[in-house]
């Protein structure tokens, strides 16, 4: 028998579900400190002649698709993803693969890019917003239990994924699927098989590490950066040096040492560490304060959640914003290697920043599905 249908009054609610603006005003705060950064570091182009208009400009483009796809995201029902989860997924593991082939940027040695209509594309940010939506469907749906659950679809998926981004390569991308889809499987099945294979997947990691020279003189310079200060190790003392900079409450927006290029990467990568400079340890905080409140916010959606599907997609979703910003901010505070993964909804670069958002329409759209059917139970 379908459900009764709701009252007008409830009808005018359900359009309106509690705890919506957390949802979409902090990532817009976090966007707003990013853009400000990305415009206060494009200085230093002015100093050599270049446009310092040019990247501001260019991100706040991205941002402008991103909260147009976040709308339309929103406005969505998260049942026309699921129906369409496995033809997105596999869209993005092609393109994916794309970029092996000669359609493929290569930029510092990495074929992470696709060129799309004169515009780079890094389809690894497309296939961190469909695989949760796939595994999530796959694992609310096959009634499989204990190893073989792990086997398929979880390590299946896992390895479709990964494997592009190892001959990349990407080893902060690989990082990242592994753990999303592990975090997952945890969620829906228990932690045995996921910590097994998580012990695996770390021996796996130092292997490639120990096999690939460029990967070991990352990790000797996480190690001791001070061994050779002006070459492997200077990035990530150069990131350490801003935080000291910075101190409490900053040394002043425009008057950090990366302006005069101290601080590479300092728009992508590093743009955590300008942070800590101009703005202090306040401004630290605070920006980690807002990934704190918006992570429990999902979080309650996540235990409102009644529905397996709504309830993993919450929790990937979540992850696959979550999980970059520790390992960004892990690596340029020399808590963990760096892996050039960027900094959610702050660093510069419009994949990251378009998928994002498209991301936090689609927790809207959960979060207006979870209080339409907890009102209709």
């Amino acid at each position: 028998m379908s459900p009764a249908p709701l009252p007008a009054g409830d009808r005018q609610q359900s359009l309106r579900p509690p705890g919506t603006l957390l949802i979409w005003a902090i990532p817009l705060v976090l966007s707003f400190c990013g853009l400000v950064m990305i415009a206060s570091l494009s200085l230093r182009n002015s100093m050599a002649g270049g446009n310092p208009y040019g990247p501001p400009l260019r991100q706040f483009q991205f941002f402008g698709v991103g909260l147009t796809l976040m709308v339309c995201c929103a406005l969505s029902s998260p049942d026309f993803f699921r129906r369409h989860s496995s033809m997105l997924w596999l869209i993005s593991v092609i393109l994916l693969c794309g970029t092996l082939t000669r359609l493929g940027v290569r930029v510092g040695g990495a074929r992470r890019w696709l060129n799309v209509f004169g515009a780079r594309f890094q389809p690894l940010e497309f296939l961190l917003f469909t695989l949760p939506i796939f595994l999530s469907d796959r694992l609310a749906t096959v009634n499989r239990q204990g190893y073989q659950a792990f086997l398929r679809p979880t390590l299946a998926m896992v390895l479709v994924s990964v494997i592009p981004l190892v001959f990349q390569p990407n080893l902060g991308g690989a990082i990242l699927i592994v753990a999303i889809c592990f975090l997952m499987h945890a969620e829906s099945r228990g932690w045995k098989f996921p910590a097994i294979g998580g012990v695996l997947a770390v021996v796996a990691v130092m292997g490639l590490i120990a096999v690939a020279p460029y990967r070991m003189r990352r990790f000797e310079a996480f190690w001791n950066p001070w061994e050779d200060p002006t070459n492997k190790g200077f990035q990530i003392i150069q990131g350490l040096v801003a935080f000291a900079n910075g101190n409490v409450t900053g040394v002043g927006i425009g008057r950090g040492l990366q302006e005069e290029e101290y601080l590479p990467e300092a728009e992508t990568d590093y743009i955590f560490p300008a942070i800590g400079e101009e703005f202090g340890l306040v401004g630290t905080l605070f920006l980690l304060s807002l990934y704190g409140i918006w992570t429990f916010r999902v979080y309650l959606l996540y235990c409102r959640a009644r529905d397996p599907f709504l309830a993993l997609l919450t929790l990937g979703l979540a992850a696959s914003v979550i999980c970059p910003m520790f390992l960004n901010i892990g690596g340029v505070t020399k808590l963990m290697p760096l892996t050039g993964v960027p900094l959610p909804f702050i660093s510069a670069g419009g994949s990251s920043m378009v998928f994002m958002w498209m991301k936090v329409g689609l927790l809207i759209a959960i979060n207006r599905a979870v209080h339409n059917q907890n009102m209709q139970g």
